[in-house]
């Protein structure tokens, strides 16, 4: 491909993609896009330390070759005015990994953000935001250290498609006429109005990413979050989409949160991945009391844009946050702040956000050697107190010092003795896995309190069912009776016989059809006074759906089955521990 103003080195070779898998060699091409205000300065210190880090992981047989891009101000200045230039997506599309700093959107330009230009034009679907915490970095929360999770935000649907129609316009009155006459909706009047669209594609490809990231990184769980009890078609379909794209695709990898509970007592099985979801709101909350239960979280655009932000402020701040947008393949890494153009050119700025994207971009390429040794020295120089202005004005003793500087620092770091810094990294990770553990043995000793802790809230027949005990169509009546009492159980289900049905044996039933009968417990099969056929409901049937099907059937108990096989059974006294454990809550 030949371009104007890219220049690709020739001593390198490009990164492909076989067998839907991402190839690099030894001596990749990068893109890299300066970006607009202080980004030359961050990214000139932050190109140093990549560098170093390749250099030292790897002896020297590994070596990223960078290509400059353009994109923002600087390609507005060799393309015409053009902020956007063909040229430069062509570059990224070719080379499919670059990183860039942050971009000046021009006013009156046509674009709403050249951010979201750029996702939408080459369908980088997932916005991918770590967060975890390192030692040293001022923090407003007790402890940071809990945080250590992934965001994956679906980056080209819900209201940030730009399908808005301003109050007054033609086209606000033409749309709110539809609304009002044909599909009965109410609004006030001269409301602005725009569309929410959430689709089972992109849901689900950004389920799958978030998934497959977990896989490939063994974290513990990914959480689907949501505000599916109010838009019940939008966010409520994003959540069960998610859902069935983890049954449909990753069925041996994986398990519910109801499964961990129903199935496992708490105890996650080797090698699976525990999928779960969360109210947004709650969400909001729990990553501020409890962020330990929480490891990968996907969910759409506006959610993942107020969350990511929220939880970066928990560990210092959306300046050192780190971020890419990741398509099937092509991928582009960024600075998540913005241009602070009072700051360029002086040399002065943290360059944390776009250091640490570089982290992300190192591992993505599966270099995860120099990833670890960015990651080991950071905290180290940080424990230095050898920070920027931003660091030391909330740091007591901190020696302030420039962009340039803090890289030498980490490079210092970097090159020095390896060996402690892996060590290191090795003994975080290590102790990540401890707490993994003391949290399972928390839920496998008191199943209800972890739930309540997690903010899980039941919502499922499976959510709150019992595990079913049954016994042969022939057993003894007296031999049932003792079987209850042995699992303190009030009903227990009759295997089938000749007819093929399942039946069900409570104590009502030896209350009425033995005792009232005058019938003997010890010469009665069960399946003379077991009740056929059984009320059954799925799974998934809602908590407030399943009352009503009690109700209406005069019964206490129903049996939840899934491809007609019995898998548990829910009583009215399941019910009212669940209102008890965990209240009832109207929709807000």
């Amino acid at each position: 491909m030949t371009y104007t103003h890219i220049k690709i080195p020739q001593a390198a070779e490009k990164i492909s993609v076989r067998n839907d898998k991402l190839r690099v060699p030894g001596n990749p091409v990068i893109g890299f896009i300066e970006g607009d205000g202080i980004g030359p300065d961050i990214t000139r210190a932050s190109l140093r330390v990549w560098d170093a880090a390749v250099e030292k992981a790897y002896g020297g047989k590994r070596k990223i070759h960078w290509c400059e891009l353009y994109m923002g101000e600087k390609a507005a200045g060799l393309y015409d005015g053009d902020y956007f230039p063909q040229e430069s997506l062509d570059a990224i599309k070719d080379l499919v990994v670059a990183i860039k700093g942050p971009l000046t959107t021009p006013v009156g330009g046509g674009f709403r953000s050249l951010n979201v230009s750029l996702r939408q034009t080459l369908d980088l679907y997932a916005c991918v935001r770590p967060v975890r915490y390192y030692e040293g970095v001022p923090s407003p929360m007790r402890r940071p250290e809990e945080v250590d999770v992934v965001i994956f935000r679906e980056n080209t649907e819900d209201v940030y498609v730009g399908i808005e129609y301003a109050s007054g316009t033609p086209e606000n009155e033409e749309l709110s006429r539809f609304l009002r006459e044909k599909l009965g909706a109410k609004f006030f009047d001269k409301a602005g109005l725009a569309v929410k669209p959430i689709s089972p594609f992109g849901s689900k490809r950004l389920v799958r990413k978030a998934i497959q990231y977990a896989l490939d990184h063994n974290r513990e769980s990914v959480t689907l979050v949501h505000k599916g009890n109010i838009m019940k078609y939008t966010e409520g379909a994003f959540r069960n989409w998610g859902y069935e794209l983890a049954k449909e695709e990753f069925s041996n990898d994986v398990i519910t949160e109801e499964e961990l509970y129903d199935r496992y007592g708490g105890q996650q099985p080797e090698g699976k991945l525990v999928i779960k979801d969360r109210i947004a709101d709650v969400m909001f909350q729990l990553l501020q009391l409890r962020p330990t239960e929480f490891d990968v979280i996907a969910t759409m655009n506006l959610n993942g844009d107020y969350l990511s932000d929220a939880v970066a402020a928990q560990v210092g701040g959306i300046g050192i946050a780190p971020g890419a947008n990741i398509g099937d393949h092509v991928a582009v890494f960024e600075a998540t702040h913005g241009t602070a153009p009072k700051y360029a050119n002086q040399n002065k700025v943290n360059p944390s956000s776009l250091l640490l994207s570089g982290v992300l971009m190192l591992e993505y390429m599966g270099w995860g050697k120099a990833a670890d040794l960015i990651n080991a020295a950071y905290p180290k120089v940080i424990a230095e107190k050898f920070v920027t202005y931003d660091f030391a004005r909330q740091m007591d003793g901190a020696h302030t010092v420039s962009t340039s500087t803090f890289a030498d620092a980490l490079i210092a770091k970097i090159t020095g003795s390896s060996e402690d810094l892996a060590r290191f990294e090795q003994e975080r990770r290590a102790a990540l896995q401890r707490e993994r553990k003391e949290r399972e043995a928390q839920r496998m000793a008191n199943p209800v309190e972890a739930m309540k802790a997690s903010g899980r809230q039941p919502t499922t027949a499976a959510g709150i069912m019992s595990a079913i005990v049954s016994v042969p169509a022939d057993a003894i009546v007296e031999d049932a009776m003792h079987s209850m009492r042995k699992h303190d159980i009030s009903s227990i289900l009759v295997e089938p016989h000749s007819d093929g049905q399942w039946g069900i044996m409570t104590q009502r039933d030896i209350v009425t059809k033995i005792v009232g009968a005058n019938k003997s417990a010890a010469n009665t099969k069960v399946s003379e006074i077991a009740t056929k056929p059984l009320i059954t409901v799925q799974p998934d049937l809602t908590l407030p759906m399943l009352s009503e099907k009690m109700a209406s059937h005069g019964i206490r108990r129903v049996i939840v089955e899934d491809k007609a096989v019995p898998i548990g059974i829910v009583s009215e006294t399941d019910l009212f521990r669940i209102v008890e454990e965990f209240g009832w809550d109207v929709e807000e």
